[in-house]
């Protein structure tokens, strides 16, 4: 796993910090927003989507949250539950004891990657959206993946996702194309 931002535990802005059991109470309530909104579904192949199907049902009991937890530490992720093998180093972005969002920043691109998600992918709980974490959270990572030598990175969202579009945008990507509904930017990982 990338060392990542240390985690800041009397820091009130929200920041960058490694999966943690702590933050259990606040993520449950974040992923039951998801599923208020349709995620975990068969088809549903977002990183929420699939650890709701994985692990929603067992979640209450801190030992299976533990083992998620455990997961989302290891070099290859919850995406690995979809045979996804990438090296993946994933951080949630927190507010004190807060869970507000997830970010992945995998070390490498497959064929898959390179068309779809690329480098970097990220989720806002719904109650947090529109508030600038988004944003603020891929401005943090991307000196994360100059660390792995990328530079610049990947980063993708549907055509029609507009938030996530002005997200990429202000962090400095430049939109390469389009495919099948999904447009592509390379964003600047460095300074220079």
């Amino acid at each position: 796993m990338l060392p990542g931002p240390v985690d800041r535990h009397t820091d009130p802005v929200p920041h960058l910090t490694e999966p943690e059991a702590r933050f259990r109470t606040s993520f449950l309530a974040a992923m039951a927003e998801y599923r208020a909104l349709g995620h975990g579904g068969p088809d549903d192949e977002s990183t929420a989507g699939v650890c709701l199907r994985e692990y929603g049902d067992s979640w209450h009991d801190p030992a299976v949250f533990d083992e998620f937890v455990a997961r989302f530490r290891t070099p290859f992720g919850p995406r690995s539950l979809l045979g996804y093998d990438v090296p993946c180093s994933t951080f949630w972005y927190v507010d004190g004891d807060t869970y507000l969002a997830r970010i992945a920043v995998r070390h490498r691109l497959t064929s898959y990657w390179l068309e779809v998600g690329g480098h970097i992918g990220y989720d806002v709980r719904p109650s947090a959206r529109r508030r600038g974490h988004a944003t603020g959270m891929l401005r943090t990572a991307l000196p994360l993946a100059a660390k792995l030598g990328i530079d610049p990175a990947l980063v993708t969202c549907d055509r029609t996702n507009t938030p996530s579009r002005k997200v990429i945008e202000a962090c400095g990507g430049r939109l390469e194309d389009e495919r099948d509904g999904v447009l592509r930017y390379w964003v600047p990982t460095s300074a220079g």
